[in-house]
C-alpha cells in the first residue's frame, strides 16, 4: 500500500473504502470500496469528499488491512445464535441476533481486545433482550492496517466465542389476579390485557386466566392448577401490606419458593419472583398497572430463557434500577435496569 496525490490515480487500485458525508444528501456511507480500479470521472469525485491523497495498492503489504482484520475476528467472536456480515463495510463487521432472547458478551475477554487500543469492539449491554436480526455488535481496527502480531494477540484472546443469544424458552404462562374488590366486580380488571401484551410481545401465549379473592386457599387451589398448565404463573395484587395481602403466603402453601420478597427496582418494588421445580411463579404488584416500565420488565426476559433470578442478581439490581420517569418513555433503550446486568 502506498500514498499518492489523487491526480496521479488513474488506473490505480484503491486500497481500502472511502466514504462519504454529506449532510445536504443525509448520508454517510461507502462511496468507493476498496479494490475499486479508479477512472479519470472519480476524481473529482474524491476531491469534492475532500480528498488529495489516497492509499492505493502496491502488492508489497505485510501488515494486515482492515478488511481482512474484521474478516479474520467475526468467526472467532460469534458465538450460538450470533450471525455476522460476510462483506465489510469501511472496514467493519457488524454482529446480529438469530434469535429472540437474551444476549451475552464474555466482559473480560472484550475488555482485554479493547485494551488492545488498535483494535474497537462496542457491544450491547450483556443481559439485554434481542429480537431476532437486531445488531449487537460490531468490531473494526481504528487505522487502516495494523501489524499481524497484534491481530494474533487478538486471535489469543478470542480462543472462544465471547457473544451469543440465549433463546426464550418459556412459551406458555397463566395470569392470576387476585383482591376481593375485583372478585367482587366492584373495580375493573386491568392486569390481565396488560400483561399479556407484553407476554405476547415476547413470544408467549397466555393460556389460561382468573380472579381470586383474597383467600389464601383459594389463591393457592387456583395456582397449583395453574402450575399445571403451564411453566410460567404471573399473579397480581395481595402483595403489599394490608391486613387483607395474602398472596405472597399462598404461593408458598402451593410449594413455591420465594427468591426473596420484593426487590431494590423503583417502580415494582413489591415484584417478588419464585420457583417450584422447573416452573417460575412471579407476583406482580400493582405498579405494572401504571408504569410502562417496571422491575417486571426487567426480570421477565431472564426468566422467559430459565436464566435463575438470584438473590445476588436481585440486590445487584438495584444500581440503574431506578426508573428516570421520562416524559415519553423507551425502555429498553434507556439506562433503567441495566447497571445490575
Amino acid at each position: 500500500m502506498k500514498k499518492i496525490s489523487i491526480d496521479n490515480a488513474e488506473g490505480q487500485v484503491l486500497a481500502y473504502d472511502i466514504t462519504e458525508v454529506s449532510l445536504e444528501k443525509k448520508i454517510k456511507n461507502r462511496a468507493f470500496k476498496r479494490g475499486h480500479v479508479i477512472c479519470a470521472n472519480d476524481i473529482e469525485y474524491m476531491k469534492n469528499l475532500g480528498r488529495r491523497n489516497i492509499f492505493v495498492m502496491d502488492g508489497q503489504d505485510t501488515d494486515v488491512h482492515e478488511d481482512d482484520a474484521a474478516r479474520m475476528t467475526a468467526p472467532l467472536a460469534a458465538g450460538e445464535n450470533i450471525t455476522y456480515d460476510k462483506e465489510t463495510s469501511e472496514g467493519k463487521v457488524s454482529f446480529y441476533a438469530e434469535t429472540d432472547g437474551i444476549f451475552h458478551v464474555d466482559k473480560e475477554k472484550l475488555l482485554a481486545v479493547n485494551s488492545l487500543e488498535i483494535p474497537s469492539m462496542p457491544t450491547l449491554h450483556d443481559g439485554f433482550p434481542v429480537k431476532k436480526g437486531a445488531q449487537v455488535a460490531a468490531f473494526r481496527i481504528i487505522p487502516l492496517v495494523c501489524s499481524e502480531e497484534l491481530m494474533n494477540s487478538v486471535k489469543q484472546i478470542l480462543d472462544k466465542p465471547i457473544l451469543s443469544v440465549n433463546p426464550y424458552k418459556i412459551k406458555t404462562a397463566c395470569i392470576l389476579v387476585t383482591g376481593n374488590e375485583v372478585y367482587e366486580g366492584r373495580i375493573k380488571e386491568g392486569f390481565i390485557p396488560k400483561l399479556s401484551a407484553k407476554l405476547k410481545a415476547l413470544g408467549v401465549e397466555v393460556t389460561a386466566t382468573a380472579i381470586a379473592p383474597d383467600d389464601r386457599e383459594h389463591i393457592t387451589r387456583e395456582l397449583k392448577t395453574m402450575l399445571e398448565k403451564a411453566d410460567l404463573v404471573l399473579t397480581t395484587g395481595g402483595t403489599s401490606v394490608d391486613p387483607d395481602d395474602v398472596t405472597t403466603d399462598a404461593i408458598k402453601d402451593a410449594g413455591v419458593e420465594i427468591v426473596c420478597k420484593g426487590n431494590p427496582i423503583q417502580p415494582g418494588n413489591n415484584c417478588s419472583i419464585g420457583y417450584i421445580g422447573e416452573k417460575t411463579v412471579v407476583c406482580v404488584p400493582a405498579a405494572a398497572l401504571f408504569f410502562h416500565a417496571t422491575a417486571l420488565d426487567i426480570y421477565l426476559p431472564r426468566i422467559l430463557a430459565k436464566e435463575k433470578i438470584t438473590k445476588e442478581y436481585i440486590a445487584n439490581s438495584g444500581h440503574g434500577g431506578l426508573c428516570h420517569f421520562c416524559e415519553k418513555c423507551h425502555f429498553p433503550v434507556c439506562p433503567f435496569g441495566r447497571g445490575g446486568l
